[in-house]
C-alpha cells in the first residue's frame, strides 16, 4: 500500500500537511497562502493551563483550525475521525491506505524516534501525513523534515495516543473533494478580517491584549516565582515562538509572505506595503527571542533585564495593534 505521493518540506507542520494533502488531490497552494486563508496568525495566553509546567502560550489557533477554516472558505470537504480504541484507529488508517488515500494524523512529538533529542518535548499537536505502508512500516511525510521517514505499528500507535494536554486520541483527517477552480478574492478578504478580529479581540486571553498580559506577568514571575522559574517560562515561550514550526517570529514571517501573495492576487498595493511592515514586526519578535534566550542561558549583561523584556513585549503589542487596525481597513 503506497500512494504516488510528493513530499514537500514546510516551515510549520499543519501548513505542510495541508499543502501535501491538497497537492495529492491536484490542488496546488503555497504554504503562506494556506496559512493565511486559515487565519493561522494568532496569540493566546492561558496562565491557568500548564504545558510542560509553564503557562500555556500559543502563536496559532487550536490544532485543525487552520485547515478547517481554509477548507470551508474554499469549498474543500474534509473528513475527520477520533478513536478511543487504538485498533480501530489503525484499521481506519489501513483502510485509507489500501485505497491510496494519504491521511493526516495529529500526534505527540515526544516519542517520534526520528526527531533529534533537543526537539523532543511533550507537545501533542504535531501534524504528519501517512502515505503508505510497506513491510509493516508506515511511510511518513513529516513536513518539518526534508525527507520521508517510517514508523512501525507500535511507534505510530504510541505517538497517536500520547497522553497529556491536547491528547490526539487517534485523530486522523483527509480531504474528500476539492473544487476544480476557485476565486480567492472573497476567501482572502474573509481570512484577513478574521485574523484582524482575533488579534484585536476585546478579551484579555487573545490577541494584543494577551501579549500585554504576558508582558506584565514577566515582572510578576520574577517577583513571585524567582529567577529560575521565570527563565523556565521564558524558555517555553521562546520555544513556541521560534522552534515549534512557526518559521520564526511566531508565524509573522509566514503571514508577511501571505500578505505579499494576497496583495499580488488582489492587486492591492496596501497589502504589499503591510507585508513589509509585518516582516519588520517579525524581526522585532526575533530580537525579543534573542534577548530572552540570553537571559535563559545566563549570558545577558542587560540591567533590569526582566523590565526590559516586559517593555519590549509591550512595544510589540502596540505595533501589532496599530498594524491590524491598518490591515482591517485595507480589505
Amino acid at each position: 500500500m503506497q500512494a504516488d505521493f510528493q513530499h514537500k518540506q514546510a516551515a510549520h507542520c499543519e501548513n505542510g500537511a495541508i499543502v501535501n494533502l491538497l497537492g495529492d488531490k491536484g490542488f496546488k497552494i503555497s504554504e503562506p497562502m494556506a496559512f493565511g486563508l486559515g487565519s493561522g496568525l494568532f496569540f493566546v495566553y492561558l496562565p491557568f493551563l500548564k504545558i510542560n509546567h509553564a503557562p500555556g502560550i500559543s502563536y496559532r489557533p487550536m490544532p485543525g483550525k487552520i485547515f478547517n477554516r481554509m477548507a470551508k472558505r474554499l469549498g474543500i470537504k474534509v473528513q475527520r475521525f477520533k478513536f478511543s480504541d487504538p485498533k480501530k484507529a489503525q484499521q481506519k488508517l489501513d483502510e485509507n491506505l489500501s485505497k491510496n488515500i494519504p491521511t493526516g494524523l495529529v500526534v505527540g512529538v515526544y516519542n517520534l524516534p526520528y526527531f533529534p533529542d533537543e526537539y523532543r518535548f511533550h507537545f501533542n499537536a504535531h501534524n504528519i501525513v501517512v502515505f503508505g505502508k510497506k513491510n509493516g512500516n508506515y511511510l511518513i511525510s513529516d513536513s518539518v523534515m526534508d525527507y520521508t521517514v517510517s514508523l512501525n505499528e507500535d511507534e505510530l500507535e504510541k505517538v497517536r495516543y500520547a497522553k497529556g494536554a491536547l491528547a490526539p486520541k487517534g485523530h486522523l483527517y483527509y480531504p474528500v473533494s476539492v473544487p476544480d477552480a476557485m476565486d480567492l478574492t472573497n476567501p482572502i478578504k474573509k481570512a484577513i478580517k478574521q485574523t484582524c478580529n482575533d488579534m484585536l479581540a476585546p478579551v484579555p486571553l487573545v490577541g494584543v491584549k494577551a501579549i500585554r498580559w504576558v508582558a506584565k506577568d514577566i515582572l510578576k514571575w520574577h517577583k513571585k516565582l524567582g529567577v529560575a522559574k521565570t527563565n523556565y517560562n521564558l524558555a517555553n515561550m521562546i520555544r513556541m515562538q521560534e522552534e515549534i514550526g512557526t518559521g520564526g517570529g511566531g508565524f509573522r514571517f509566514i503571514y508577511a509572505a501571505f500578505l505579499q501573495e494576497a496583495g499580488e492576487y488582489l492587486k492591492n498595493q496596501e497589502l504589499l506595503n503591510l507585508s513589509q511592515e509585518m516582516a519588520l514586526i517579525g524581526d522585532k519578535w526575533r530580537d525579543f527571542a534573542l534577548e530572552a534566550s540570553r537571559v535563559v542561558k545566563k549570558r545577558s549583561n542587560t540591567e533590569n533585564v526582566y523590565q526590559v523584556l516586559s517593555n519590549d513585549l509591550m512595544k510589540l503589542a502596540d505595533m501589532e495593534e496599530a498594524f491590524f487596525k491598518k490591515l482591517k481597513k485595507a480589505v
